[in-house]
């Protein structure tokens, strides 16, 4: 790609990426309990600014971790246990969960977060230059800018990476890697430039020649076939879950902060004090200290020297049902399950499902979007590992993880024997985690207990036929 069309593709679609960035780092701000509150400048407690009241000295800021508890939960719910891929023979599947590897049940949870945070997370796909095998990993949301197709489908024709990076003399650089089907090609700027001015070819990448030679060059061919970012979106409508609750839990932070601060400026008396008769407030201190008592000038008739206290009234009643109305409104707006005890206790199954039904309703809109991230992402590492898919259909397998009564799902377990079948009722057991496994363990005792039964009856063979005759007679 010629300079000035990267130049000109980057002026286009950064332009509008700096309000993605500032939601998805506010997000992540969020998540980290890095809330509106603590990021405000401090009280300047030795000026008092027009309008404040120079009684409130104290500026406590507690912020309180809704987002990252609501995120937390959606990502335990739904990925505590990462969804599995049947590609319709043993051999593939097991070749599909090699390459997968132990860090991909992290990878699913990290990818739900980024994406509740973001409203859409990217798994990328490349070939190791050492190994030479292929290797996947989460790019952060705000590093990606994606270039979309105009038709109807939507597709992903590249993909515009920007990123930050320190040379080795140590001079800062934007760098700005395009990504297409076929190859890979960096741009870099120093800090302070601009893209028409100082956007030049960034050598990044090692090239070794048929000689042995290696040089570094700034683009190279990737051979994946099609652009090596996988995008995972938060839901349908491509937004993160912060927005509809950002609001509540500022105000439930104001709130709380403000009580606290309350209860911390009134625990000082405050004295008032009418035709005092000392030199200043130091005396007045010194003389409440060493004598108990002060002097004040009196006028006579009604005059009301003296010295009085005074007292703040709290609107305690008032917070507390404005907290609470706000707790339940974040839980109900972020769909998701308030922790409180009193919410669970000994819930029947219907009640524990009725608890989890909002967050079941989120969950289910971003397994939707998910299960097209995962379906794009299992078929191009198929083609590039040639493993062969059956009837060109992979069988996403989803499990959800939460509060469940064990002894009543145990209890329509066993009645259920003999009206579904025995695989069935194994692999929605409470106390089993590998229904197959648990299956296979199951036939060996059952053939165990048939081999001991039949050598119990080739020891007592005549003791059988006796009793078959006696029954035959009667």
């Amino acid at each position: 790609m010629e300079l000035e069309v990267i130049k000109n593709l980057i002026k286009k679609y950064t332009a509008g990426h700096g309000d993605f960035l500032q939601k998805a780092t506010t997000a992540d701000q969020y998540y980290r309990n890095k809330t509106d509150i603590i990021r405000q400048l401090p009280k300047k407690r030795d000026e008092v600014e027009e309008g404040q009241n120079p009684l409130r000295n104290a500026d406590n800021r507690i912020p309180f971790n809704f987002h990252g508890l609501l995120v937390n939960q959606k990502a335990s719910y739904m990925f505590a246990a990462p969804p599995l891929f049947d590609l319709g023979d043993k051999a593939a599947n097991k070749k599909l969960t090699a390459f997968l590897g132990d860090k991909y049940a992290k990878t699913c949870k990290d990818l739900c977060v980024e994406a509740s945070n973001a409203s859409v997370a990217w798994l990328h796909l490349w070939r190791d230059k050492a190994t030479q095998q292929y290797k996947y990993a989460i790019v952060p949301s705000g590093q990606v800018i994606p270039v979309w197709s105009n038709n109807l489908e939507k597709e992903l024709k590249g993909v515009l990476r920007c990123y930050h990076d320190i040379t080795d003399d140590g001079k800062d650089l934007d760098v700005y890697e395009y990504w297409n089907d076929t190859a890979c090609q960096a741009y870099a700027i120093e800090a302070g430039s601009t893209v028409d001015t100082g956007l030049m070819p960034y050598n990044s990448f090692t090239l070794i020649d048929t000689s042995g030679n290696s040089n570094l060059v700034n683009e190279f061919k990737h051979e994946i076939g099609e652009v090596p970012f996988f995008p995972f979106f938060n839901n349908n409508i491509d937004t993160g879950d912060l927005e509809n609750i950002k609001p509540l839990i500022d105000v439930y932070c104001k709130v709380f902060s403000g009580f606290v601060n309350d209860l911390e400026d009134i625990q000082e008396v405050i004295f008032v004090l009418t035709n005092y008769g000392g030199a200043d407030l130091k005396q007045f201190l010194q003389e409440l200290k060493d004598y108990k008592a002060i002097q004040v000038e009196g006028e006579g008739g009604e005059d009301k020297s003296g010295v009085s206290t005074l007292t703040i009234e709290l609107p305690v009643e008032a917070r507390k049902e404005l907290l609470t109305t706000t707790r339940k409104c974040i839980f109900e707006q972020g769909q998701g399950i308030d922790p409180d005890p009193q919410n669970f206790g000994n819930s029947s199954g219907v009640a524990l499902g009725f608890l989890y039904s909002l967050l079941e309703l989120k969950s289910g809109l971003m397994e939707t979007e998910f299960k097209l991230g995962f379906g794009q992402f299992i078929r191009c590492v198929c083609r590039l590992l040639d493993i062969k898919i059956k009837d060109n259909t992979i069988v996403q397998t989803w499990t959800r993880t939460s509060v469940k009564n064990d002894a009543e799902i145990a209890s329509i377990c066993s009645q259920s024997k003999g009206v579904i079948s025995d695989e069935t009722i194994v692999a929605h057991h409470p106390y089993v985690e590998d229904a197959e496994k648990e299956m296979e363990i199951l036939n060996k005792q059952k053939e165990e207990e048939a081999e001991a039964q039949r050598e119990i009856s080739d020891m007592f063979p005549k003791q059988e036929e006796d009793l078959k005759e006696g029954e035959g007679d009667e």
